[in-house]
């Protein structure tokens, strides 16, 4: 089988050493697509995206490997700061690599958000994330880390980005230059970022009852969500741009219902 889609096109994978990053990698490997793969470690590029020195790093490391075609900045979860990596991080990566994107025939991005961006959120954190302001932002989290409730700092990272997304996706900067950009807000999948929800029985029964899962079950597979992604990463995304959207078993449906549409 051939996918035309992907077969002989370059992918930045940030986070690709484990969880969706690595389910990804592996999709687009398989499906002939050359990929470079970024993170803390065991990666063909490793960089800290807590920081603004390896946010760097990784921008200009893949600017010497020349041409891409997609970014997939999938890189998060708590092992660095929560705003710092799960915000800050994803928006330099690919604001970074805009312009190299800029250069392909078909230049996608997708980013990496989740259910998690449902949970209340401290507007004056998220506001900061917007508005570019990461010392504010933090500052804000350290004073008060109950800000965001049981998701924290997480949640309000995933939210921003999601808002970020919306904001920017129809821009010049973006559609204007033909770079389909769209976020997929993963439900839980099992990954080594969620075992904490899996390490005790009432944890997971709650979240498990949170979603109707009607499908392949609880949790999900990384592999379910590295899907969508390479799809909306592909050539063959056509006309889908500035979409946040859930790959979550029915969780954010039965969340939020039709809030959006009244």
């Amino acid at each position: 089988m051939t996918y035309a889609g992907v077969a002989g096109r370059k992918y930045v994978v940030t986070g690709s050493a484990s969880g969706i990053g690595a389910a990804t990698a592996k999709i687009l490997r398989e499906r002939g697509a050359e990929v470079i793969g970024c993170d803390l470690d065991e990666a063909e590029i490793q960089a800290d995206l807590s920081t603004p020195e390896g946010r760097q790093s990784l921008v200009d490391q893949v600017t010497e490997r020349g041409p891409i075609d997609a970014v997939l900045a999938i890189a998060g979860g708590g092992r660095t700061g929560l705003l710092e990596t799960n915000y800050f991080g994803a928006v330099s990566t690919l604001e970074g690599l805009r312009p190299l994107l800029a250069q392909s025939s078909a230049p996608r991005a997708v980013v990496v958000s989740s259910t998690s961006s449902l949970a209340p959120a401290d507007e004056r954190v998220v506001r900061a994330c917007l508005d570019g302001d990461e010392a504010a932002a933090v500052a804000y989290l350290a004073a008060d880390p109950s800000l965001g409730g049981l998701t924290g700092g997480y949640g309000i990272a995933k939210r921003a980005l999601n808002r970020w997304v919306r904001k920017v996706a129809a821009t010049p900067d973006w559609a204007g230059a033909g770079i389909a950009l769209n976020a997929v807000a993963s439900g839980v999948v099992d990954t080594p970022a969620a075992a904490w929800i899996f390490a005790n029985e009432q944890t997971r029964a709650a979240v498990e009852a949170a979603a109707p899962q009607p499908f392949g079950g609880f949790p999900g597979r990384p592999e379910w969500v590295g899907e969508l992604i390479c799809w909306l990463a592909g050539a063959d995304n056509r006309f889908v741009t500035g979409q946040v959207i859930f790959a979550d078993g029915g969780a954010e449906s039965a969340l939020i219902g039709d809030l959006h549409w009244r």
